[in-house]
């Protein structure tokens, strides 16, 4: 996996967990998951710096935004029994696939 890929996974494990601390800062009145919130902010802009070495900005956000709703919508259903209709579900199928448009087809992304 080039570097630009794991920069990339990484940014979006650190966004994820920092998204996923922000619902359980209860609005930044809980210190230690506010304190989550910016450290795994910080990190994922700082690795997405990092893969922007190697990949255009729009193909990066667009693979980091888009996974990042899909595990964060992962998260909210299964720890915190958020559910999602057939409207989103729907949507999060055509992120994935668009998603796997660009990994797989654009000449733009490094494989």
């Amino acid at each position: 996996m080039p570097h630009a890929y794991i920069y990339l996974v990484l940014a979006i494990l650190t966004e994820t967990i920092g998204t996923t601390a922000l619902q359980a800062s209860q609005q930044f009145t809980r210190l230690v998951p506010s304190v989550i919130v910016v450290v795994g902010y910080g990190l994922s802009f700082w690795l997405m710096a990092l893969a922007l070495k190697y990949m255009p900005v729009g193909i990066v956000y667009a693979i980091w935004s888009g996974l990042g709703i899909v595990f964060i919508a992962v998260i909210g259903y299964v720890v915190f029994g958020q559910r999602l209709d057939l409207p989103a579900l729907l949507g999060i199928l055509l992120i994935l696939g668009g998603i796997l448009v660009i990994h797989l087809y654009s000449n733009t992304a490094p494989h």
